[in-house]
């Protein structure tokens, strides 16, 4: 097998946990640090994380798909921007 092969297929194994981890935390905060963050609010990211779980779980094509990397750029787009400033915000350190 090609090592881009082997590559792609470890994103796709690490995306499914990333998308769902992005959409747990989003659930178990509290919803004024969103809006206090100055992010969108609580049921938007949930939404838009949700979303992005369920699509890096049942597309099948992978990283092959560009609806699939969408899913993963939304999770990681929460993860990377929204998560640091909502912890900040809540003075929490998960």
């Amino acid at each position: 097998m090609p090592l881009y092969w082997w590559i792609l297929s470890v994103i796709w194994i690490a995306g499914v946990p990333v998308g769902v981890f992005a959409f747990v935390h989003a659930a178990l905060q509290r919803a004024d640090a969103f809006t206090a963050a100055d992010k969108l609010n609580k049921l938007a990211w949930m939404g838009i994380t949700g979303a992005a779980a369920v699509l890096l779980i049942l597309d099948m094509r992978g990283p092959y798909g560009i609806i699939w990397i969408a899913g993963l750029v939304a999770a990681l787009v929460y993860i990377v921007d929204v998560r640091p400033k909502v912890k900040e915000v809540q003075g929490r350190s998960w």
